[in-house]
């Protein structure tokens, strides 16, 4: 009987793997289209991200009977929270993922698991959140699948593309679409994505980080965000704005931000009224920087800048935030002189921490230092907006932004560099206290 059953199983066994066989399509039947063909050469190479948060919160044993906030007798417990993401391994010898940023924020525990059944730990070789972009390098891994780069620049509206990942955990769930437009803009939780490719292949949560591909099995984009107010709308970031970022964080080097050298002071309804405008967005140049990109473009203070790259300024944080996702490429900026449009091409600058430190000495009226993981004030200049702070005070956050070293303060100053007012924690003679510069 025992031998009887086991034949059973192996015949069913056997059974089934040779139906499995027979009925994949293979080269040369009409079911063997261009789009199996990728999949197939395509899948090994990405993978299912799950990450997982874990946090302390101190518990009293009574709390567990009672519910009462005792002070005593309390202890740890850790709680654990897992999200999951999709990535896609570009580079197999050394075992490194490319997935959004968005992905393994905040995680303590990341694991990368392989569509041949396997998983391994992976850590983070460096995140750039302004571009929704990481790299992570799997341990223990090596001589994996990979996808070879594609062109994003190549792309055309209609085009076929195909999206993998692993939608609300459905490992490798494949989407077909079309290339919807190309140099979108959204804003999401990741702050403003420029330069996105739009497409209505579906996109649902867990395939953040996943591979958009073209028929010839090229990585062309990582998938990132969907429209949530309708379907049919995703958008992912085009593979030649991932790559420059990749490169840097293969390099250990955080992208340079951009600028164009200029203030400017939003543009409410009373002062598009008193200059004879119908619409109140865009920004109102105020100080042109010399030997700026806006100076060379021949921008003016008076100027309003109303839309770069075809997409509307609503208001300066608006403008910083489309200059943080750039990668250098020269910008169209559409601006109202005189009542008259004026279409400029400006290359943008980087705004290198040396140009940073200047700026904020000259507007905000502070020089620092770095002493032991923190910022301290080294000079303050008489008569500025910071007036009020002493030479040796801490800053510990900008804005809400923690503050551990000069590179975090240089970040918050690009942020806040045209704000009217910014909220400052000081800590002075051992007391932390808020304040406000007001400019």
């Amino acid at each position: 009987m025992k031998y009887y059953v086991s034949a059973i199983c192996f015949c069913c066994a056997v059974w089934f793997y040779c139906t499995a066989v027979l009925a994949s399509p293979k080269p040369g039947s009409p079911r063997y289209t261009p789009v199996v063909s990728v999949v197939e050469k395509s899948q090994a190479a990405v993978v299912n991200i799950t990450c997982t948060q874990i946090r302390g919160q101190n518990v009293s044993p009574l709390d567990l009977f009672f519910g009462l906030p005792q002070e005593f007798g309390r202890r740890p417990r850790l709680q654990r929270r897992a999200s999951l993401g999709s990535g896609v391994i570009v580079d197999g010898k050394e075992g490194l993922v490319l997935t959004n940023a968005h992905v393994i924020a905040n995680s303590d525990e990341i694991m990368v698991h392989l569509q041949d059944g396997r998983s391994f730990q992976a850590v983070v070789r460096g995140a750039e959140p302004d571009f929704d972009i990481a790299l992570l390098a799997i341990k223990g891994a090596k001589n994996l699948p990979e996808l070879p780069l594609g062109n994003s620049k190549d792309l055309s509206p209609g085009e076929t593309v195909i999206a993998i990942g692993n939608p609300f955990g459905f490992s490798h769930t494949v989407t077909t679409g079309v290339v919807s437009a190309l140099g979108r803009t959204i804003t999401c939780q990741s702050g403003t994505l420029t330069d996105l490719i739009q497409t209505d292949a579906a996109i649902n949560p867990g395939n953040s980080g996943g591979p958009l591909l073209d028929l010839e099995g090229h990585l062309v984009g990582i998938n990132t965000a969907t429209d949530t107010r309708a379907e049919g709308i995703g958008f992912a970031i085009p593979i030649n704005k991932a790559r420059r970022v990749m490169e840097s964080l293969v390099q250990k080097e955080h992208i340079s931000p951009y600028w164009l050298g200029l203030l400017a002071e939003d543009l409410d309804g009373q002062t598009a009224w008193t200059l004879g405008l119908e619409a109140s967005h865009g920004i109102l140049i105020t100080a042109v920087y010399a030997n700026t990109p806006a100076d060379r473009a021949g921008i003016i203070p008076g100027d309003i800048l109303v839309a770069i790259n075809e997409r509307e300024i609503n208001d300066r944080r608006d403008y910083v935030s489309f200059l943080r996702n750039q990668t250098g490429d020269p910008l169209k900026l559409v601006l109202l002189r005189e009542g008259k449009n004026l279409t400029l091409n400006v290359q943008p600058a980087p705004f290198d921490n040396a140009t940073v430190q200047n700026l904020m000495e000259e507007r905000w009226g502070i020089r620092i230092s770095e002493t032991r993981g923190s910022v301290v004030l080294q000079n303050v200049r008489h008569g500025s907006a910071a007036a009020f702070l002493r030479p040796g005070d801490r800053i510990l956050a900008v804005g809400g932004h923690a503050i551990k070293s000069a590179d975090d303060l240089f970040q918050a100053f690009r942020r806040e560099r045209m704000a009217g007012q910014i909220l400052l924690q000081v800590v002075r003679n051992g007391r932390a206290y808020y304040a406000r510069l007001v400019l």
